[in-house]
């Protein structure tokens, strides 16, 4: 199973300000030597995935210079890289416009590298995750897409990405930040708050970010595509 990685670390992280006045939100340093980027990083290589574009944007040169000092995954394999892209501009003179513009700017590294699924991921999250369970799981289920979720309290669900799933975990519903959130089926004191963490097959991805969505100009997965 060929898979491609897609990393979006382009975001501002104003909550975290000042951490984030001369840095992006992936490069803020966790626990003295670390950033919070190599989370997700750590998460990509443990799991056997060692392909992965880094879609930087906003005071991306601290990231940029973290990355190519401690991260060096290039090998006697071509297909191992870890290589940061800034908005390229192939669309017009425009910035990246929400989570999934900044991968449809960079469709060519997609269709470029052909694989049969594509990991799209965020760089600012601290977690631990297989995410070869993902991909299996979503495999096995033969999904066009699988969303990684966390279990929260439905009570705090309204401030996340929500997901509506039948009893099989197959996604039914999916809403931005809801008044009434989805419970979970037979558990109503939680529900499915989206990571941001996204499974697709190449060709459902093309598919939505070159032809249903094409002029749709600011594209994100949990604004747009997902609900």
């Amino acid at each position: 199973m060929r898979v491609l990685g897609m990393i979006m670390a382009g975001g501002k992280g104003e909550r975290l300000y000042p951490l984030t006045k001369d840095r992006s939100k992936p490069s803020v340093p966790f626990g003295g030597k670390y950033r919070i980027v190599d989370f997700v990083l750590s998460n990509f290589i443990n799991s056997g995935i060692f392909s992965s574009y880094v879609l930087v944007q906003y005071l991306s040169q601290s990231l940029i210079e973290y990355l190519r000092t401690t991260w060096r995954t290039e090998g006697i394999v071509a297909d191992h890289f870890l290589t940061c892209v800034p908005p390229q501009m192939r669309l017009g003179e425009i910035w990246y416009r929400g989570t999934a513009d900044c991968v449809r700017q960079n469709i060519n590294l997609v269709k470029d590298f052909a694989p049969d699924l594509v990991a799209i991921f965020g760089a600012d999250h601290i977690y631990r995750m297989d995410i070869r369970q993902m991909i299996d799981y979503h495999v096995a289920h033969k999904a066009d897409v699988t969303v990684a979720a966390n279990t929260v309290p439905l009570q705090s669900a309204s401030a996340f990405g929500v997901l509506g799933t039948n009893a099989d975990g197959r996604i039914i519903q999916f809403d931005e930040k809801p008044a009434k959130p989805h419970c979970i089926p037979g558990d109503p004191k939680h529900a499915y708050a989206s990571m941001g963490n996204y499974i697709f097959n190449t060709d459902t991805l093309l598919q939505v970010l070159q032809k249903r969505f094409a002029d749709t100009p600011a594209l994100d997965f949990g604004k747009h595509i997902l609900p």
